[in-house]
């Protein structure tokens, strides 16, 4: 007897067809590396490009100015997706990720100022230390969960702003913080002449950064941070301890941050104790979840944006001059402006930007769908 599954569709002439294929099947999806290849190439060709683009940059797109926005704008865009492997990935709410941020500039700067070591071996120690400052911190933090996580965190992130601001040793530089020593790192970083290869390392920083984390998103460990996130309880049910994992995903961000230190040292030219405070870190999460937490390209978007936004706050500083001093006062403050943006983002399209295009999408089917059905009504 045959069912259903079995009867072939036959055509008006009575000779069998294949079954129809859904459009989603036969519709031809690209590999999984293209867009990161298309966005690589386009962030590659940058440095080459006279274009002048009025309105979004002072300058051509290969101009000293632009590039040095373009670079920040990719640094804490770095930063960004370190704190979403433990915000959007695990589900970890930290407000201590820019301590290790601050340690890989700061010891960076340190240890070519005071003991006259190279780039290369600053460097280097300066994300080990950080590596490890994240472990230990994190084999402590995570003992609890939830605030007062984000408590433990805040009460380290503000220890180590303390003792940046103190200035013990006269090594931090307090509130003026710290400069770069010029002398032991090569001459092709020093110099706004050399504004392009300060690029390339914002954009060699990047990349690992995304490399880094969508490896370790696709491996059974990232699995487990998805089960994580969902419900640790049921995680531990399962027979699967989260401490380690959770442990992974706190050493590997930690790590990233201050590689990003390094970064920022470099394309900054200095360090300033701006970067140790716990309000750093709620900018992070500002930044993550402008974008889109838990995406592959949020936390990166919403940092690029928010970062770009305020720097074109600050230039346009005299703009509102004109206004009344009631409406000139909090729109001259780019956390005002930048903050009320935020929340209307949060409130009319939850999910980042990311999630726009299908929100748009849905919206544009839907009124197609109910034209349809006036359509047959009528």
């Amino acid at each position: 007897m045959m069912t259903d599954t079995d009867v072939a569709v036959h055509d008006a002439s009575g000779s069998p067809k294949p079954p129809t294929v859904p459009d989603a099947r036969r519709r031809r999806s690209l590999p999984w590396w293209a867009v990161p290849a298309v966005l690589l190439v386009v962030a590659l060709s940058l440095p080459f490009s006279t274009l002048y683009v009025p309105g979004l940059f002072h300058g051509a797109l290969n101009s000293p100015s632009t590039l040095h926005l373009l670079a920040l704008c990719l640094i804490f865009g770095g930063l960004a997706t370190s704190y979403d492997l433990l915000y959007g990935r695990v589900g970890l709410l930290s407000f201590g990720h820019a301590l290790y941020f601050a340690c890989g500039a700061y010891a960076a700067a340190l240890l070519m100022s005071v003991l006259n070591l190279s780039l290369l071996w600053s460097a280097l120690i300066a994300v080990v230390g950080g590596t490890l400052l994240a472990l230990v911190l994190g084999a402590v933090s995570l003992r609890v969960n939830g605030i007062a996580l984000a408590m433990v965190t805040l009460a380290f992130a503000e220890a180590g702003s303390i003792l940046v601001s103190r200035d013990p040793g006269r090594w931090t530089g307090g509130e003026e913080g710290l400069a770069l020593n010029t002398e032991t790192i090569p001459a092709a970083f020093v110099g706004v002449v050399n504004t392009v290869n300060l690029y390339w390392v914002a954009v060699g920083y990047v990349v690992v950064v995304l490399a880094v984390v969508w490896w370790l998103a696709g491996t059974p460990v990232g699995r487990v941070w998805q089960g994580i996130r969902a419900n640790e309880q049921r995680v531990a049910v399962l027979g699967i301890n989260p401490y380690p994992y959770k442990l992974v995903a706190f050493t590997a961000g930690g790590g990233l941050a201050s590689l990003g230190g390094v970064a920022y040292l470099l394309v900054n030219g200095g360090v300033t104790p701006g970067i140790t405070t716990a309000e750093f870190t709620l900018t992070l999460l500002v930044m993550v979840a402008l974008g889109g937490a838990g995406t592959r390209w949020g936390p990166l978007l919403g940092a690029a944006l928010y970062t770009y936004a305020e720097n074109r706050l600050l230039q346009s500083g005299g703009t509102f001059d004109a206004l009344p001093a009631w409406i000139e006062a909090p729109l001259s403050q780019p956390l005002f402006v930048l903050g009320t943006l935020f929340v209307l983002m949060v409130f009319f399209f939850p999910g980042g930007m990311v999630a726009l295009p299908g929100r748009i999408r849905s919206a544009l089917g839907d009124r197609r769908a109910e034209s349809a059905r006036k359509v047959d009504d009528s």
